[in-house]
Formats: structure tokens, C-alpha cells, sequence
């Protein structure tokens, strides 16, 4: 049996709504040069957020069972939108920045290898309409 997702956006003012997702609160709104108050997320770069936020709960969990120990991490995503209307991403480029002493590194590449081609759904997602690559760096 199929699962099935469920959200509510709820119109506020202009062109600004506010989306109900697992019962948080998320306010959506375009910025002031296309009629927004600025008051919220683009809807386009919270895409980005949810590409970086399934790999990163897959890096996180596949590294805790690796037993592998990191300080912090974080995804930088850049995206290319296309030149026509309506704008859609072409491109994404996902950059897994990890910090801490002694990391494994290539259980650290096996991790985000997993996630990027294995089981991040929303990755899985996004390379049916965009080119998707991914570097990995590490700091002490």
C-alpha cells in the first residue's frame, strides 16, 4: 500500500500563505519586486531545503550506524534555474561540509554515496528533471 503525504497552505495577505507540514508552521511569501511582502520562504528554495534535509537525516543516521564521529555538518545547495518560463531548476549542487577531528572520510563519501544514489527520496526526485552532483570537504 501506497503512503500518502498530507499538507495545508493557508492563503494570509497578498501573495503570502503560511503551509502546515507535521504540525509546524512554514510562511510562504514571494519578495516585494513580484507583488510579496518578503514575510516567508520561496517556494523553489524550500525545495532546496527539503534535498538537503532528506540526504542530510540519511548522512546523519548512516554515519551514527558506521559509528563515525563528526562535530557538525552542513549542506550548501546551489541551484540553476532555467532561462525560460516557468523557471525550473536545471541544475543543483549539493556541498556536504564536515567538521571535526579525525572523521573517516570515506565512510563519510560512502554515507552521502548512499544517500545521493540509494535512498534520499527528494534526490531521487530532483534528477528526474535536473542534473544533480555533490562534493564533500572537511575542516579539523
Amino acid at each position: 500500500m501506497a503512503t500518502e503525504h498530507s499538507i495545508t497552505c493557508t492563503w494570509k495577505s497578498g501573495i503570502a500563505y503560511e503551509a502546515k507540514v507535521s504540525g509546524f508552521q512554514i510562511p510562504i511569501d514571494g519578495a516585494k519586486e513580484v507583488g510579496g511582502q518578503d514575510s516567508g520562504a520561496r517556494p523553489k528554495q524550500l525545495m532546496l531545503a527539503s534535498l538537503a534535509g532528506c540526504s542530510g537525516i540519511d548522512v546523519a543516521s548512516i554515519l551514527k550506524k558506521m559509528r563515525v564521529n563528526f562535530d557538525s555538518l552542513d549542506i550548501h545547495v546551489t541551484a540553476k534555474l532555467s532561462d525560460d518560463s516557468p523557471q525550473v531548476y536545471t541544475y543543483v549542487h549539493l556541498l556536504y561540509t564536515f567538521r571535526g577531528e579525525n572523521i573517516d572520510r570515506l565512510k563519510c563519501q560512502r554515507a552521502v554515496d548512499l544517500s545521493q544514489n540509494q535512498y534520499c527520496g527528494v534526490t531521487l526526485m530532483f534528477k528526474k528533471f535536473a542534473e544533480v552532483s555533490y562534493d564533500l570537504e572537511f575542516f579539523d
